[in-house]
């Protein structure tokens, strides 16, 4: 069985994008994502490739979904269904989806555990994170982070893994 994982940053409304941009910077939660996914596997979307500032993420394998079989993406696996990304995977790494909205919504069913920021504020969005049923997950780590000088709302670490 696959090793899939979601990782994403929510808003308390579920916004986690607007304009093809992330709605927040939290500089600690980017250096988190990075340490996470470094040396894995990230399944995206073609327009959250689009919206990375520097194009494919270094030290990942990085496979992008898209409906256009033309599309060529330097540093890249395309991949052209959530069947085809699966299958591109090696399956002795962790895969992280990473993005959007669809592409969540799309791979739930698939995943076994969600790496969730929770920012403690409502943000206007375009892009929304699904709702999940927290009866199929079990948190198995929390942590949280106070409004301080360099983030002015609070936020949490959650890590759940979905019960069998």
């Amino acid at each position: 069985m696959k090793n899939i994982s979601i990782i994403v940053a929510v808003a308390e409304n579920n916004a986690i994008g607007k304009d093809n941009k992330l709605l927040w910077h939290i500089s600690d939660d980017l250096k988190r994502f990075k340490k996470l996914t470094t040396g894995h596997i990230v399944i995206m979307g073609k327009k959250t490739f689009d919206s990375l500032p520097n194009g494919a993420l270094p030290n990942r394998t990085n496979i992008v979904i898209t409906d256009d079989i033309n599309d060529r993406f330097e540093d890249c696996i395309m991949a052209y269904s959530i069947e085809d990304a699966l299958d591109k995977s090696d399956d002795n790494k962790e895969i992280f989806i990473i993005g959007g909205g669809s592409i969540y919504k799309q791979f739930l069913k698939y995943a076994n555990k969600l790496y969730l920021t929770k920012v403690h504020k409502s943000f206007e969005g375009d892009v929304f994170f699904p709702e999940i049923d927290i009866n199929e997950w079990k948190l198995i780590e929390q942590v949280n982070f106070e409004p301080d000088d360099k983030t002015t709302f609070a936020y949490s670490y959650l890590i759940y893994k979905k019960l069998k």
